[in-house]
């Protein structure tokens, strides 16, 4: 038992190595994409708004389309093969990001990376189908916090890079650092406990949410992963033009809006373990809801600010709700789904969060070109309470307990107690026998 402690305690840890690593990277590539696709031969407003939209959102297009493909993929092969698997190919793919010439190569290159993506999604995978279930919030929870120290510190990092060495250097550097990821998912992370699905037991898309004891939260669940990251991203378009507005005599926008941009991710990083332990105590759906009415609150709020220090504050406030938002639809996922049908579960829910990853954006800018900038706000907290009315008309709890995994040595104990068993049954219907 205790062995079986330390090991998935260890993969926790080696996990969340691998996904600090692997957000410090992608993260620290995307501020400066604009400024790369311009030194490639893009000039222009439009011509540059154009292809720069394009070169960001590829990525996440196509890997909306094969996520499923390398869920089902992780059911039948294991967990781990996909965290090498996307941490050897994005890095591969980066690193010939450096010695592209022509704005269409990098672009090619982009839809490329979406086709090798996916390492965070399938670490939460293999994290939630080794940690006791009793304990998957506050795991799933730490893994993200992961994640988020990545992000926060991945632009800094590339700014400084960019400077000293040159947009080129920053490819060069985060292909290394994604190279880091695959050594310490290669040596340190062991999958224990899993039982491949064979391709003839492999479930049909319908089949997988028929298993499901409750299919449409699962439904919900997914439209939560792509709201959460509609109302991350819809603000990005209009952030640093909005501190502008709030604050037209500042000398330091940018770095005023990096700051402000960042402040979520430092109170996320506090909220998340926190709040994932006390949902596995009262319940993570309450979480899951609470946050995103605090959040809601919170967005109608900064559409009445007046200084950017106002702005600032509220949006630490908003990390909060952040850090536990989608830790605590992952620790549902695997809740109301069974072992076998994790890793499709997992590719699904991948496919909505790249989905708001590219709606998100879209939709900041449509508000903000046709109503202005507060209404972004307004906007975004409609879209998050229209979720929690979903949310709240769905959930329900399973019919039936969903089961562990069994391990070798529970199989065994099962097979001891079923023969004991069956001795004293056998015992009993002798004696019961006349002479």
């Amino acid at each position: 038992m205790l062995r079986s402690i330390e090991s998935w305690k260890v993969n926790l840890i080696s996990v969340w190595f691998g996904c600090f690593f692997t957000g410090l990277a992608i993260s620290q590539i995307i501020p400066f994409l604009p400024l790369y696709v311009e030194e490639l031969g893009i000039h222009g407003g439009n011509a540059l708004s154009i292809w720069s939209g394009l070169t960001f959102s590829v990525t996440f297009i196509v890997s909306a389309a094969v996520a499923p493909l390398w869920g089902s993929l992780a059911d039948r092969k294991g967990r781990k093969l996909m965290l090498l698997r996307a941490s050897f190919g994005m890095g591969a793919v980066i690193l010939l990001q450096a010695f592209v010439t022509q704005a269409w190569q990098l672009l090619l290159l982009r839809a490329l990376m979406g086709l090798t993506s996916g390492y965070i999604p399938n670490a939460m995978a293999l994290v939630a189908a080794q940690v006791p279930r009793d304990r998957s919030g506050w795991a799933l929870s730490c893994v993200s916090t992961g994640q988020i120290g990545g992000v926060i510190l991945g632009p800094m990092i590339g700014g400084l890079l960019a400077d000293w060495l040159g947009l080129r250097m920053v490819f060069i550097v985060t292909a290394v650092l994604l190279m880091v990821s695959f050594l310490v998912t290669l040596f340190l992370i062991k999958e224990t406990g899993y039982t491949p699905v064979s391709k003839q037991d492999k479930m049909s898309g319908r089949e997988v949410f028929r298993s499901l004891d409750n299919p449409r939260l699962m439904m919900c669940l997914f439209v939560t992963t792509m709201v959460i990251q509609m109302c991350n991203g819809s603000v990005n378009p209009i952030l640093t033009l909005f501190v502008r507005e709030l604050a037209p005599d500042a000398q330091n926008i940018a770095f005023l809006s990096g700051v402000i941009a960042a402040l979520p991710g430092v109170s996320a990083l506090i909220s998340a373990p926190r709040l994932g332990k006390l949902g596995d105590r009262i319940g993570t759906q309450r979480i899951l809801i609470g946050t995103m009415l605090f959040s809601l609150l919170l967005l109608m709020a900064m559409s009445f600010v007046t200084s950017a220090t106002q702005l600032g504050v509220l949006r630490f406030l908003l990390g909060f709700a952040d850090g536990a938002m989608m830790p605590a639809v992952q620790t549902l996922l695997v809740r109301h789904s069974r072992d076998n049908v994790t890793g499709r579960i997992f590719g699904y829910n991948q496919s909505f969060m790249y989905l708001g990853n590219v709606a998100g954006p879209l939709l900041g800018a449509a508000v903000s070109a046709a109503t202005g900038y507060r209404w972004v706000f307004f906007a975004t907290a409609l879209v998050v309470l229209l979720n929690v009315l979903l949310l709240r008309r769905f959930y329900r709890r399973p019919k039936t307990t969903l089961e562990s995994p069994v391990t070798p040595r529970d199989q065994a104990a099962k097979s001891a107690t079923d023969a004991t068993s069956a001795r004293s049954a056998s015992a009993a219907e002798k004696a019961k026998t006349p002479g």
